[in-house]
């Protein structure tokens, strides 16, 4: 302990013996350091400074354009020049896309990622993440890798294939437009499939919000929320939305006033006496959908290669209304194709044709899947060639 005579001689040869004061700092300046340690801590566990680009996380995205803006500002960089043991304020650095001169005292500390912990007492400090964070933790979730991945890459696979024939088409993603379990998107160049819905539940200014479960195209999946996802796809601009593949109403037994005829799908059993044809007659059966007659169609079927060089019996029928008669045929020839017909016939000037709309297909089953294309449910079925059957997409994976 210094008693007096010292103190009397330290201050007579012009010491200050007054006890050194606790600096103490604003509420502005406690957040400033608080977001400054943030980043540093990142760089402690990463080993690098954090980047920006689509390719980082939401967060290092975030301490890199608060990092830029404590370089840009004076009041910063004196405030924490003695805490930067890192040397992280004069290192290079990209441009901040907010020009800080265009940012308020309360825009600057929400991009330094700070806010008052207590509101209306800049005395009581709380760190706490920006509303930018936070706002990012609800609406980012990390993907990761899809476990039972095969049980859905066979339908990406069809959904490109029906996109390949027509049957599906890519539309651009409204603002804010409904998603439902079992839609499909383009975001950021993959697609997308929306797996699994939890019941809708009233968020944030009282629009409705739920979680889902989305699966990717490349193996991986995500569980966000619906708006998350609304809002990634309309802030892409190449986001679109892929149409399901129900043709619309196709069948009516009776033709409502408003309904207008547009054509047939005809199913045909051909009486040529090729080997295979003759073996396989009950089986073979050729499917089209015409605009018109189908005497007509079918008049000069044994001239035609595409009826096998050969008469025809019209064995089913089924009318549509106001239908794209193309899709259509498209939607069935690729659902049977797997059990297409390979064969080789010669045309009346003996050239080699190889007809493509003949397939080896039990009569019950075409009825089968017109009554799925009728209730719309046809996407969730698959033709077995070994059973001669169809089988639920669910149930074979």
């Amino acid at each position: 302990m210094v008693d007096q005579s010292d103190l009397d001689l330290l201050n007579a040869l012009g010491v200050d013996t007054a006890p050194e004061k606790k600096k103490t700092r604003s509420p502005k300046e406690e957040r400033i350091i608080a977001g400054f340690e943030e980043i540093q801590r990142f760089v402690e566990e990463h080993g690098r400074l954090p980047a920006h680009g689509e390719e980082n996380d939401i967060f290092e995205r975030l301490y890199a354009t608060r990092l830029d803006q404590i370089r840009k500002q004076t009041e910063c960089l004196a405030l924490l020049q003695a805490l930067d043991h890192q040397g992280l304020l004069g290192a290079s650095y990209q441009e901040a896309e907010t020009p800080v001169d265009e940012l308020d005292d309360d825009a600057l500390l929400a991009e330094l990622g700070v806010e008052p912990s207590v509101e209306g007492d800049i005395t009581q400090l709380k760190h706490v993440k920006s509303r930018a964070e936070v706002r990012a933790a609800e609406e980012v979730a990390n993907r990761i890798r899809c476990e039972d991945f095969e049980k859905f890459k066979l339908i990406f696979e069809a959904v490109q294939s029906e996109l390949d024939s027509g049957v599906r088409e890519t539309k651009p993603f409204q603002d804010y437009a409904e998603v439902r379990e079992g839609d499909f998107f383009i975001l950021s160049g993959q697609k997308l499939y929306v797996a699994e819905m939890d019941e809708i539940f009233i968020a944030e200014y009282g629009r409705p919000d739920a979680r889902l479960r989305v699966i990717y195209d490349n193996g991986t999946e995500s569980d966000l929320l619906m708006r998350s996802l609304q809002r990634a796809l309309n802030k892409d601009p190449a986001g679109r939305r892929i149409t399901d593949n129900s043709p619309g109403p196709l069948f009516s037994g009776v033709m409502d006033g408003d309904d207008l005829a547009t054509g047939t799908i005809y199913v045909l059993r051909s009486k040529s006496d090729h080997p295979v044809i003759d073996k396989n007659r009950d089986v073979v059966h050729k499917i089209g959908v015409t605009g018109g007659s189908i005497e007509k169609r079918i008049a000069n079927a044994k001239l035609d290669p595409t009826f096998l060089m050969a008469d025809v019996e019209v064995v089913a029928t089924y009318t549509l209304y106001n239908i794209n008669r193309s899709k259509l045929e498209n939607l069935i020839h690729k659902f049977f194709g797997e059990a297409r017909l390979d064969i080789e016939i010669n045309d009346r000037f003996g050239h080699p044709v190889v007809p493509r709309e003949w397939f080896l297909v039990p009569r019950f089953v075409i009825d089968d899947v017109v009554e799925k294309i009728k209730d719309g449910t046809i996407s969730e079925y698959l033709y077995d060639t070994e059973s001669a059957s169809l089988i639920s997409i669910q149930g074979k994976l």
